[in-house]
């Protein structure tokens, strides 16, 4: 890692750390990642030139390391809790579409005064795309976030729907093989930035026409193995990466323990086949009631929608009584009423997770600035015209397609003043406290410590000619 950029981006940071000639960093003021120099560093690594963010990320990631801050896999605790060993809990996975990093520090400054964990932060594919974040971003804001906030331990990172695109996947042998390498990539990549969580998504290939729940399941299984295979031969050595998969696509019917039955049964034989005696998953999503994002009504509010907690809890014992996993896992579910959440470790759930709601908070927080979101609603409406549907009001479009607005206002929204950040940070931190109460992490940090053992994976070393004072 070499050039102008990088030099500049050291120089910068020289009353802070220093890079010694071996290409180790030596961090001479350890508070002063608590303060704005952490905010210009995750700044550098999100909008610097390409030589300046490389080598800010790489100095994140190396200053991570030094305080302690290790991506790690959920898997080993997924494991307890598959044997009865752990839960009474579920855990939260956060998608941070827009801001990440401000969302990222009111989540992590929640989870250190409650003393909370498990706390997954993921980022799904389509999210990458629209909000403009690469796996590799993504894993350096949060670990730059965790940093600013002090914390120190196992930094749960996920990727989230690597969903299939059934068009593509159905359009001829070339188009499923370019959907399929497609996704081979974005496993290699989401490895590499240090996502030690991915969740595979392949229920978009679910044939519901066909004769019997294997042959409906068989494309969903198939997929998954493949995948699930490649993801063993990437993880670094040491690292047991989580895997999880999906049965039933979010907004569709509910699933039955006949399609959960099916599914496993078929993906345990097709990884066998692939890979022989290796790990397979460690939780299935299902699908009971719920669409993401919620359903909009005419005045832009939200309806009110009732989970099938009934299904989930049949399908989270099924999952841990016959396989060993660690439950089943709830998609669409941050804009239900508050008086749910305290319903899913009731009812088993391993994993909730949420992101609609962190948005809405954020974009219609009182504090965010009228003209920037006038401005984004309007690209939405003159970028987004294809997805309003007949009959849709104004906003019920705009509840839909703000989100893909986050994109291309991203400097916009990071550069907004910092007392509107910080009063948009209360907020979320707010929201994060309760939802870590409701899901019953808080105060459960030892045991993901007792479970949960990261391995330190280093980022590729920066050159010796890349030194702060060169």
């Amino acid at each position: 890692m070499g050039g102008d950029g990088a030099r500049d981006l050291f120089g910068a940071f020289k009353d802070v750390l220093t890079i010694s000639p071996e290409g180790e960093v030596v961090l001479l003021r350890p508070d002063a990642l608590q303060g704005e120099t952490m905010d210009r560093l995750a700044g550098r690594a999100v909008f610097g030139s390409p030589g300046e963010a490389a080598a800010a990320r790489w100095l994140v990631r190396e200053l991570a390391r030094i305080r302690g801050v290790v991506p790690a896999s959920i898997q080993t605790l997924y494991e307890a809790m598959g044997r009865g060993e752990a839960g009474g809990f579920t855990t939260p996975a956060l998608n941070l579409r827009g801001m990440a990093y401000d969302m990222a520090r009111a989540a992590v400054r929640a989870m250190l005064r409650l003393e909370a964990g498990p706390v997954v932060f993921e980022l799904a594919r389509s999210e990458m795309a629209y909000a403009s974040q690469t796996p590799d971003e993504y894993a350096t804001v949060v670990m730059a976030a965790a940093l600013r906030e002090g914390y120190s331990g196992p930094l749960l990172i996920q990727g989230d729907h690597f969903q299939a695109n059934a068009k593509k996947f159905r359009a001829g042998d070339e188009a499923r093989a370019g959907e399929l390498q497609a996704l081979r990539d974005l496993v290699s990549d989401a490895v590499l930035a240090g996502f030690y969580n991915i969740d595979i998504d392949a229920s978009t290939l679910v044939a519901l026409e066909r004769a019997s729940v294997k042959e409906q399941q068989r494309d969903n299984f198939e997929t998954q193995a493949g995948l699930t295979a490649l993801v063993r031969r990437l993880q670094p050595p040491g690292v047991l990466i989580s895997v999880g998969g999906e049965i039933g696509e979010v907004g569709g019917k509910n699933s039955t323990p006949e399609e959960f039955r099916a599914f496993m049964d078929g993906l345990r034989d097709d990884l066998e086949r692939r890979a022989g005696a290796v790990p397979g998953i460690s939780k299935v999503s299902i699908q009971t009631g719920t669409t993401h994002g919620g359903v909009p009504l005419p005045d832009g509010s939200v309806a009110k929608v009732k989970i099938d907690f009934q299904c989930l809890r049949a399908l989270s014992d099924l999952a841990r009584r016959e396989y060993g996993l660690a439950g089943a896992v709830q998609h669409g579910a941050s804009t239900l009423p508050a008086e749910a959440f305290g319903e899913f470790p009731k009812h088993g759930a391993a994993e909730v997770h949420l992101a609609t709601e962190f948005q809405n908070i954020v974009l219609d927080h009182r504090e965010f600035p009228g003209g920037l979101r006038s401005e984004m609603y309007s690209w939405a409406t003159a970028h987004c015209a294809d997805e309003r549907r007949a009959g849709m009001t104004d906003e019920q479009f705009l509840y839909k397609s703000r989100k893909k607005a986050w994109g291309p206002f991203k400097a916009q929204t990071w550069g907004l003043p910092e007392t509107v950040r910080a009063a948009l940070r209360e907020t979320l931190q707010a929201k994060f406290e309760f939802l870590f109460r409701q899901l019953g992490v808080a105060g459960r940090r030892s045991e993901v410590g007792r479970f949960v053992k990261p391995v330190e994976v280093r980022a590729r070393r920066v050159a010796p000619a890349c030194t702060s004072g060169s």
